[in-house]
């Protein structure tokens, strides 16, 4: 298709379990080859057992601290031939051996469902029908407070000032209509996601891709929170005596929808296609029967009450009222982040569904606001505006309840589309190093499970700050979209003037109209509602944004000081950053810079508390090594020093033994002092220390001990040059 960038042209699609496991460049190929090279190795001894297991596998037998069978667990991976690597995890080998793990493992189970292969993420994707409710959620559920909004801050200025709710409405709709095209040139254009963050980065540079994404991060929160609060309003609207309980209301709802969202893709878009589509129909069925009420009387508009002016009329209020209104947009970006959630051919169906959710979404919010303007209807507080016209318009029978139903439905369950949109986002920011990696994790749902729950833990936080209070969250929410919108549009706009396809003139100017009008509401949003609480916003969007770009800077760091460098060249030049190593290293450069076996000379040092069968273990292990060997033991006075000597002694002192007393009774510290001490004196010295671990079976004698061998193991952790090791000993009662 025309206007299609050239990578659009790559099958299939980025989000893949694979991720998480970037394959190496052709640069880092080339090093590793130069590398190996240098490997000075004689032919590596026969192995003591088979890796393939293959030899003991008509022979399981369960371990002494698991029934599990090991060798059950696993089996040759397809097309492995005989004797060759290559095994499969079966998915017992998931299980944990603890009996409290693995009833907690069944729960799980039982509450997200049974795990997904990796090869099942092609079949977790949505057709059309049931993306259109996941994904619209968000943005059709909007109208169910959106005009309210608009006629909230109109109403300040008297009930006169209400007849402006019909032009600002158009000109909503049209924006509606504009932004929604732009976004339609935006899928085919980006084919595999990521939206406004993408856009904005590959045409207007990565701090405003970052812009966007903090932006947008920031509307998928609110979306949550104003959703909830909004559903549960709809539910004490008809309900009052729920009223003290809409907190702990929404918490509950928000913890469910994050559990929803766990069990996967496919199954939670099942779980919300119904409430949508009932929510579609009932407001439908609202506006037919309310347009037949209103033609009987000739749509004569009925008088609203008067309400006394608490605010003059101007500009001012007018571009509130305007911005305010355009939270009825909120959630029109969703297709554009999710392509990769889609069936194939997945721009043709994520376009395709984008078109339906903009037509449907014109449709209900101008028909409501029309119908509430000719039913006389004002905001009050204690009840909704759409709860007041189904009153109207369905004095009785069952169907205002049916409205109120399929209306707290669809607002509870609008966060949805965050929850499917905010962890995409999270997972292309980690893939360029913006985000922390854990964000590239597919769980065993192959959901993102870690963005599923950052995004319900800072919900929770901001619907809770907030009381659930709606008007008290709008303010903050138009800010971020728009400004994603403004950056998306404006990106489109350079996309289309650098690839000149064949009609790109008129796609830019389809683009740049969304971008113009996105950018008025963005200022009149910010400027007009500063004070009302969009001030957390334009403090918190640069604030994002740096904190983005020190993670990149973070992982840059650590991908220069991971590269390799083959011996026959000098080291490449490093990416600026702060020094990883001690004063005097080079900035990205790991002070662990051997590559091949013959650079590294060892020293085996093994810390030695008392002589016992952990000790004589550890000190075994070590001297098995074949490399120099050091024990050192703390006392905590001389007279302990010598007698520990002494002990040594009786041993047959087949071990260098070098003792230190402190005299403040500390243990960690002065030994990782003494560690580092060591490798400053011979800095080409690589120091692997031998710890001895007491590994109890029952999870409460952990009481019973101190913890010094694993805060050993932190503090040393933490010294170039050192290398960290552990040697068991398990105590079966």
């Amino acid at each position: 298709m025309a206007g299609r960038s050239a990578d659009d042209d790559r099958s299939g699609t980025v989000v893949t379990p694979s991720a998480e496991f970037p394959p190496l460049t052709p640069a880092e190929v080339d090093a590793l080859r130069r590398v190996g090279a240098h490997w000075r190795v004689g032919a590596p001894p026969a192995l003591p057992v088979d890796p393939t297991l293959d030899r003991y596998r008509n022979h399981p037998a369960p371990g002494r601290f698991s029934r599990l069978a090991p060798i059950a667990l696993f089996r040759p991976a397809p097309g492995a031939p005989a004797g060759r690597d290559g095994l499969v995890a079966a998915e017992r080998a998931d299980q944990p051996d603890s009996p409290l793990g693995r009833r907690l493992g069944r729960v799980r189970r039982v509450l997200l469902g049974p795990p997904l292969a990796s090869a099942a993420v092609l079949h977790e994707r949505m057709r059309k029908l049931v993306a259109l409710p996941v994904l619209s959620s968000d943005l059709l559920s909007s109208v169910a407070y959106g005009p309210e909004a608009l006629l909230t801050v109109l109403v300040l200025a008297g009930s006169g000032a209400l007849g402006l709710a019909l032009p600002l409405s158009a000109g909503l709709v049209l924006l509606m209509v504009a932004v929604g095209i732009s976004y339609r040139q935006t899928i085919p254009a980006y084919p595999h996601g990521a939206g406004s963050y993408l856009v904005a980065g590959d045409n207007l540079g990565v701090r405003a891709g970052l812009t966007a994404a903090a932006g947008l991060m920031l509307d998928y929160v609110l979306t949550v929170s104003v959703s909830i609060a909004a559903g549960v309003h709809a539910i004490t609207s008809a309900l009052p005596g729920l009223t003290p309980f809409a907190v702990p209301l929404g918490v509950l709802v928000i913890l469910l929808l994050l559990a929803g969202n766990l069990r996967g893709v496919r199954a939670a878009g099942n779980l919300f296609v119904l409430p949508t589509y009932a929510f579609v129909a009932a407001v439908l069925g609202l506006l037919v029967v309310g347009y037949l009420r209103a033609a009987g009387r000739g749509f004569a508009p009925v008088a609203p009450p008067v309400v006394p002016a608490t605010q003059g009329l101007g500009l001012l209020l007018v571009l509130r009222a305007f911005a305010s209104g355009a939270v009825s947009m909120t959630g029109i970006e969703a297709v554009s982040n999710a392509v990769p959630a889609f069936r194939t051919p997945e721009w043709r169906n994520a376009r395709t569904t984008l078109a339906w959710m903009v037509a449907m979404l014109v449709v209900l919010f101008a028909g409501l606001t029309l119908l509430i303007h000719l039913a006389g209807l004002v905001p009050r507080p204690g009840e909704t505006l759409l709860s007041q016209l189904a009153r109207v318009t369905f004095p009785t029978g069952p169907w205002y309840a049916v409205v109120q139903v399929t209306t707290a439905l669809i607002l509870l369950l609008a966060a949805n589309t965050a929850f499917n949109d905010f962890p995409r986002l999270l997972f292309f920011m980690a893939r360029a190093g913006h985000a922390p990696r854990r964000f590239l994790h597919l769980g065993d749902r192959l959901a993102f499970g870690n963005g599923l729950v950052a995004l319900a833990a800072t919900a929770i936080v901001v619907f809770v700050a907030f009381g659930g209070h709606t008007e008290k969250l709008i303010p903050l929410y138009a800010v971020g979209v728009f400004l994603a919108f403004t950056l998306s549009q404006s990106g489109m706009v350079v996309h289309w003037r650098r690839h000149r396809g064949g009609g790109w003139r008129r796609r830019a100017l389809v683009n740049g109209v969304g971008a113009v009008l996105s950018g008025l509401v963005l200022l009149t949003a910010a400027v007009a509602k500063f004070t009302e609480g969009a001030w957390v916003v334009v403090v918190a969007v640069p604030l994002l944004v740096l904190l983005f770009a020190r993670i990149h800077r973070h992982y840059r760091t650590l991908h220069a000081a991971l590269a390799l460098r083959p011996p026959d060249r000098a080291p490449p030049p490093t990416a600026p950053g702060p020094a990883s190593g001690p004063p005097g290293a080079p900035a990205g450069r790991s002070v662990e810079g051997e590559e091949v076996p013959q650079e590294l000379r060892h020293l085996v040092v093994v810390p030695v508390v008392r002589l016992n069968r952990a000790s004589m273990r550890a000190l075994a292990y070590a001297v098995s090594l074949g490399r120099p060997t050091l024990a050192v033991h703390l006392a905590p006075e001389d007279a302990e020093a010598d007698r520990f000597r002494e002990q040594w002694r009786a041993w047959g002192d087949h071990v260098r033994l070098e003792t230190i007393v402190s005299p403040y009774r500390a243990v960690v510290g002065p030994l990782a002092h003494y560690l580092e001490a060591l490798h400053a004196a011979a800095p080409d010295l690589v120091l692997t220390v031998v710890v001895p671990e007491v590994v109890l079976r029952r999870p409460w004698h952990r009481l019973l001990h101190s913890r010094t061998g694993q805060r050993l193991r932190r503090a040393l952790r933490a010294l170039p040059g050192v290398v960290v090791t552990t040697v068991p000993v398990h105590v079966l009662e």
